[in-house]
């Protein structure tokens, strides 16, 4: 039996099943902790650049500045918007340091910062090995289950 944790209430119900029958049980589970670790994470500077990056249209302009400085109006025209949406985007980029921004003359030329990039990437790179170990002893028990099963096949 699983048990939830809710960080806000002392005490949380849960409804489960009786190992005995099957009726459903109201249990009180007393929590353990934030169940989440990712929360207990604060980094207003992640939070900055995986909230810009949340939306699709500054992707693509992150993807455009992989291959080098580009002015605002390229940047805005695959991406069929305005030149002030495309302002508003490359703004929020820029408050994530994902984008730095200069004028010269009357464009204004836009380039990737990929640091804060490599920095959500290590972050979430833990994540990955975590997941990956608990991926690797799942499939040592699900080899280990076959073997035992294609064992008990071959006994008469």
């Amino acid at each position: 039996m699983g048990s939830y944790a809710f960080a806000r209430r002392r005490t949380a119900e849960a409804v489960v099943r009786s190992p005995e029958a099957s009726e459903l049980v109201l249990a009180i589970v007393k929590p353990i902790g934030i169940l989440n670790q990712m929360v207990l994470d604060r980094s207003p500077r992640l939070d900055l650049v995986f909230h810009a990056l949340a939306h699709p249209a500054r992707r693509a302009i992150i993807r455009q500045l992989t291959l080098g400085e580009r002015n605002l109006s390229e940047l805005a025209a695959p991406l069929k918007m305005t030149f002030p949406a495309a302002t508003k985007h490359v703004r929020m980029l820029e408050g994530a340091k994902l984008v730095r921004r200069r004028v010269s003359g009357r464009q204004q030329l836009c380039r990737l910062n990929a640091l804060p990039l490599k920095e959500a990437m290590l972050w979430t790179e833990q994540f990955r090995q975590y997941w990956e170990a608990r991926f690797e002893v799942l499939d040592s028990l699900l080899d280990e289950m076959k073997a035992e099963e294609q064992a008990g096949a071959r006994r008469p």
